[in-house]
C-alpha cells in the first residue's frame, strides 16, 4: 500500500466532518467545477435520442394541457348545477314550479372530463416509458465510457484511491445521474407548461383576479425570506 493511500485512509477514519467537509460515503463535498461546461456535454450524449425526446416534450405537453383543461370542463358542470338550485330557490319564493336540475347536460360534461383525464393518463405514460427508455440508454453508453475511461487509468490512480470511493464514483454517481435524467427533465417540462397553462387558464376565468394573484407573488416571496432569515438564527 502505497503512502498516499495511507494518508487518505488517515484521514477518512479521522470522523465526517473533515477539512472542507465530508460527503456520506466518507470522501470530500465536491462542487462543480464548470456546470456549465458539464451541462453541455451532458446534453451531447442526449443527441443519438433526439427523436425520442420530442416524442417526450410532445406527450408532456398534450398530457398536461388535458390535465388543466378539466377544472374547467367542470366548472360548466358546477356552474349548471348551481343556476339549477338558485332556479329553484327562486320559484319556492315566487310560488311558481321548481324547475329541475339539468343532470342530462351534467352527465354530458362529467363524461367529456372522464375522456380528458384519461387522454392526460395515457399521454403521461406515454411520456414517462419513453423518458426511462431514453434515460437508460443514455446510461448505458456513458457507463461504457466510464469502464473504458477506468480501464486506460494508470495503477497509480487506483493506488491513491480507497474502492469505496472508486465504487462510489462508478455506481453511486452514476445512478443518482440515472434518477435526475429519468425524473428531473420529465418534471421540468412538465411544470413549466402546467405554469403557463395555469397562467392562460386564469387569464380566460378573470384577468383582473389573474393579476391581483401575480401581484402578490413576489410579496408573499419577500414575506417568507424574511420570515426564514430572521428564524435561522434559533435553529443553530
Amino acid at each position: 500500500m502505497s503512502e498516499e493511500r495511507k494518508k487518505l485512509q488517515q484521514q477518512q477514519q479521522g470522523g465526517p466532518m473533515g477539512r472542507g467537509g465530508w460527503g456520506a460515503m466518507g470522501r470530500p463535498v465536491e462542487k462543480a467545477k464548470d456546470f456549465k461546461g458539464t451541462a453541455l456535454r451532458l446534453l451531447g450524449y442526449f443527441l443519438p435520442e433526439k427523436f425520442r425526446l420530442v416524442i417526450v416534450l410532445g406527450t408532456a405537453i398534450l398530457g398536461t394541457v388535458f390535465n388543466i383543461v378539466g377544472p374547467k370542463i367542470l366548472g360548466l358542470a358546477t356552474t349548471k348545477l348551481f343556476e339549477g338550485v338558485l332556479a329553484k330557490y327562486q320559484a319556492v319564493a315566487h310560488h311558481l314550479p321548481a324547475p329541475g336540475i339539468d343532470f342530462g347536460y351534467i352527465g354530458k360534461v362529467l363524461l367529456i372530463l372522464l375522456g380528458l383525464y384519461v387522454i392526460s393518463a395515457i399521454f403521461i405514460y406515454i411520456q414517462q416509458y419513453v423518458m426511462a427508455g431514453v434515460a437508460q440508454r443514455t446510461m448505458y453508453r456513458l457507463r461504457r465510457q466510464v469502464d473504458e475511461k477506468l480501464s486506460r487509468l494508470p495503477l497509480k490512480y487506483f493506488d491513491g484511491r480507497t474502492h469505496g470511493e472508486i465504487m462510489s464514483r462508478v455506481v453511486n454517481d452514476m445512478d443518482n445521474l440515472s434518477s435526475t435524467l429519468q425524473q428531473s427533465i420529465s418534471q421540468l417540462i412538465t411544470s413549466v407548461v402546467t405554469l403557463l397553462g395555469v397562467l392562460v387558464i386564469m387569464l380566460t376565468i378573470s384577468w383582473l383576479l389573474s393579476l391581483i394573484v401575480l401581484l402578490t407573488l413576489p410579496l408573499s416571496l419577500l414575506i417568507t425570506v424574511g420570515i426564514a432569515k430572521r428564524s435561522q438564527g434559533y435553529f443553530r
